[in-house]
C-alpha cells in the first residue's frame, strides 16, 4: 500500500511540475499537449463505460429484450475547451446503446463549450466571431453549423420563459413598448418585426421583463393579445400603465384591466408635436411647452396648457387639440409626488432597457428568423438583469404613496 501510495505521489509531483512549466511558459493546460488534456479524456472514456455497464444492466432486468452485450468499441474525435480528444465509445451487439454525455454523430462536446458559446452569442458576436474567438482561445475549430445547434438548445428554455406564471398583482408599474428588426420570412424577403416588451417593477420594486412577443407590426390590436396572454398566465391587476401614444393602445389596456391608470409618455407626446412646429418656432414653442408638463401641479399646467392655446392654438390647432385631446392620460402623473412622477411620466425605463438590446443587435442588420431574434434578446436580458438585484430608489416611499392611492390593489408585507 505504501509502494502505490509512493508511486500516486510521484504522478502527482510530476504533473504538477509539468502544469507549473506549461502554466509560466504561457502554454495552455487544457489545449493541446496540455497536462490536464489526458485526464479529461480518461474521465470520459470512463464515463462512457460506466454507462454501458448501466444500459446492460438495465436490458438485462428487461426480460422482453433480446440478449445484448459488449461488441468492442469504437473511437471517434471529439472537440472540447480542453482540444480535441480521441474518445473511444462502447459498442453494443443489438446497437441499442445512446451515449447520454457524447451522442452519437457528436462531434463536439456541447455541454463542454456551451456556456461559453451562448455567453459570447448574448454579447452579439457572430458565429464567425465565436468560431474564431474559440479557436484561439482553446485551438478547437467549430462549425457555424454546429454552433447554431447549441444556440439552438435554448429554443424550449425561451418558450418555457415565454409562457411562465406571473404572479397575481404584476405589477405596481409596467412601462410598454416595442423595438423593430428585420428579419428574412418565410419567402427569404426581407420583413420588419416588432417585439413587444413588458418591463414592470415587481412588489419588491426590483424591475422584471415579464413579457416579450413579436409580430409583423406594433399595432393595438396585438397589444389586446399580449395583455390577454399575460391575464392568462396570472395577472390579475396593473396599477399604472406606461405607453407611447399609439392610438387604440389605451383602449387595448382597459378592456383587459378596466382598473389601470394609463400613463402616456409625455416625452413622446412632445417629440409627435414638434414635428408639425416651423422650424422657426420649435424653439419658443418648445420653451412655453415645458411650462405645461413640467409644471408644480396639475393646476398650473391645466392654466399653461390654456395659454399655450392662447398663443399658438391658431397656428397650430392639430398640435394643440392633441394635447387636449389626451390631456387626462398626459397628466396622470401630477397625482404623485416628484420621485414617482419621474418614474411613470415616459417610458424611459423600457427605452432604456431596448437601448441596451441595441448594444447587442447593432451588428444583426437582419435576423435569419423569428425565433432568432427572441433567442437573442433573451440572453441579452439574461446579462442586463443581473444589474436588476435592487430596489428602484426610493421604493419603500414610493411603494406606501401607491397603496394610499389604490388601497389593498397594492399589497404590502408588513
Amino acid at each position: 500500500m505504501a509502494k502505490q501510495s509512493s508511486k500516486e505521489s510521484a504522478e502527482f509531483q510530476q504533473m504538477r511540475d509539468l502544469a507549473l512549466k506549461q502554466l509560466l511558459s504561457g502554454q495552455s493546460l487544457t489545449g493541446e499537449g496540455g497536462v490536464f488534456t489526458p485526464l479529461l479524456k480518461q474521465f470520459l472514456d470512463s464515463a462512457l463505460d460506466a454507462e454501458m455497464s448501466s444500459h446492460l444492466e438495465e436490458e438485462s432486468r428487461d426480460k422482453k429484450a433480446p440478449k445484448n452485450k459488449r461488441n468492442g468499441k469504437r473511437s471517434k474525435t471529439v472537440k472540447t475547451i480542453a482540444g480535441e480528444i480521441e474518445v473511444t465509445t462502447p459498442q453494443d451487439r443489438n446497437s441499442s446503446f445512446e451515449p447520454s454525455i457524447i451522442p452519437k454523430r457528436e462531434t463536439v462536446l456541447a455541454d463542454n463549450m456551451a456556456p461559453k458559446i451562448l455567453s459570447l452569442y448574448s454579447k452579439g458576436m457572430s458565429l464567425a466571431d465565436i468560431s474564431e474567438h474559440i479557436k484561439e482561445l482553446y485551438d478547437v475549430s467549430i462549425s457555424n453549423q454546429t454552433l447554431s445547434g447549441i444556440i439552438d438548445r435554448i429554443t424550449p428554455e425561451v418558450k418555457l420563459w415565454q409562457n411562465r406564471a406571473l404572479d397575481s398583482v404584476y405589477h405596481p408599474i409596467v412601462w410598454m413598448d416595442a423595438i423593430h428588426f428585420k428579419v428574412k420570412g418565410e419567402d427569404r424577403r426581407t420583413e420588419s418585426r416588432a417585439v413587444y416588451n413588458i418591463l414592470a417593477l415587481n412588489k419588491e420594486g426590483k424591475k422584471e421583463l415579464i413579457g416579450m412577443y413579436i409580430s409583423e407590426s406594433e399595432g393595438a390590436n396585438f397589444w389586446l393579445q399580449v395583455l390577454t396572454d399575460l391575464k392568462s398566465r396570472g395577472v390579475e391587476d396593473i396599477l399604472i400603465a406606461c405607453t407611447d401614444n399609439l392610438k387604440g393602445f389605451s383602449e387595448a389596456i382597459l378592456s383587459v384591466f378596466p382598473a389601470t391608470e394609463i400613463q402616456k409618455c409625455v416625452i413622446h407626446q412632445v417629440r409627435g408635436s414638434i414635428k408639425y412646429v416651423a422650424s422657426k418656432d420649435q424653439k419658443e414653442f418648445m420653451r412655453d411647452l415645458k411650462l405645461v408638463y413640467q409644471a408644480m401641479n396639475k393646476e398650473i399646467a391645466e392654466d399653461e396648457l390654456l395659454n399655450l392655446e392662447e398663443k399658438w392654438g391658431k397656428k397650430y390647432p392639430i398640435v394643440i387639440e392633441s394635447w387636449q385631446r389626451n390631456w387626462s392620460e398626459l397628466s396622470a402623473y401630477f397625482s404623485y409626488d416628484p420621485m414617482i412622477r419621474k418614474m411613470i411620466y415616459t417610458t424611459n425605463a423600457v427605452e432604456g432597457f431596448h437601448r441596451q438590446i441595441r448594444k447587442v443587435t447593432k451588428n444583426k442588420s437582419v435576423f435569419p428568423n423569428d425565433m432568432s431574434v427572441l433567442k437573442l434578446i433573451y440572453l441579452a436580458l439574461n446579462n442586463i438583469s443581473k444589474k436588476w438585484t435592487m430596489p428602484v430608489k426610493n421604493w419603500a416611499m414610493t411603494a406606501q404613496q401607491l397603496r394610499i392611492k389604490f388601497g389593498d390593489r397594492m399589497p404590502i408585507d408588513l
